[in-house]
């Protein structure tokens, strides 16, 4: 599965030979204090949302959905870099039975991340759609039973899609579907985006009155949007070229910029909650509550 999630580490010397770019190798240590930061403040998100009551909504849901996705990207890393540890010190046989299983389940909850991060926003980006054009109708079809249900169906087919992707990594048509299927998913995503926001110009007038709070929910599910494809299109772009081009001197020089677009990866879970307290009010407000409850406490 290293050949997905890392595809740098499989390029053997002839094939690095063919650029003159050397490789950029980043301190563990940033990528460990990031993932730290990016795992405690989506907990966070979560705690906000499951200690009040009126941010218990459809919504809020879909975004502890985003939030879990993140923490799943940040966990990775974490797990990943205790078993280096484990593995130096001589408590791991390197490339052992243990390794083996452990570096299966890591890059399962790798997939899982990118998965579940693209469908929480596609079904964020549904949701916007719906209190926008059909906000009378809004609390008919959106319920919170429809909402758990719909979660529970699209991590019961990431959960399923990881571990296959993860057990049949070594065939073509799996790395192909890999590096295919995603970023038509998020053509589909922009596409939604786009026609939202037509939608919500051409019938501007129609909606004035509802449009400035629901409006401004869509856009920052946009910002959130951008964001991610700003941090993971990277990395989709690095395996793309280790499938169709790794002998290409250019293509092995971007590959050399793997440890950066990890980074990146790591980013994008630190920066979407302070895109969460920063546009929306209600978090905002359960993050100070709990703040300032924690402060009574400690003093």
């Amino acid at each position: 599965m290293k050949h997905i999630i890392d595809p740098y580490e499989v390029i053997n010397d002839t094939q690095r030979n063919n650029s003159d770019c050397p490789r950029v190798v980043l301190p563990e240590e940033i990528f460990f204090t990031i993932s730290i930061v990016g795992v405690l403040e989506n907990l966070i998100v979560l705690l906000a949302v499951i200690k009040n009551k009126n941010l218990q909504s459809p919504v809020y849901f879909f975004i502890c959905s985003l939030a879990i996705s993140d923490m799943l990207g940040s966990l990775y890393k974490i797990v990943e870099n205790v078993l280096i540890m484990f593995r130096n010190m001589g408590y791991l046989k390197p490339r052992g039975h243990f390794e083996t299983t452990a570096d299966d389940i890591i890059d399962s909850m790798f997939i899982l991340s990118l998965l579940g991060s693209i469908f929480s926003l596609s079904v964020i980006a549904a949701d916007r759609y719906i209190t926008i054009f059909h906000a009378l109708q809004y609390h008919t079809i959106v319920t919170m039973r429809r909402a758990i249900i719909t979660l529970t169906l699209i991590w019961t087919f990431c959960t399923g899609s990881g571990i296959a992707v993860v057990i049949f990594s070594h065939h073509v048509p799996t790395v192909l579907a890999f590096t295919s299927l995603f970023p038509l998913m998020l053509i589909f995503i922009l596409c939604l985006y786009i026609h939202m926001f037509l939608l919500a110009r051409s019938h501007a007038r129609k909606i004035s009155t509802l449009s400035r709070a629901n409006m401004k929910g869509a856009i920052t599910l946009t910002i959130l949007l951008g964001v991610f494809i700003f941090c993971w299109a990277p990395f989709l772009l690095h395996v793309l070229l280790m499938t169709f081009c790794p002998n290409n001197p250019y293509c092995t020089c971007y590959m050399s910029l793997f440890q950066v677009n990890g980074m990146l990866i790591m980013c994008n879970a630190v920066i979407d909650p302070f895109i969460y307290a920063f546009r929306s009010p209600e978090l905002r407000g359960a993050f100070r509550k709990m703040l300032f409850y924690k402060c009574l406490v400690v003093f």
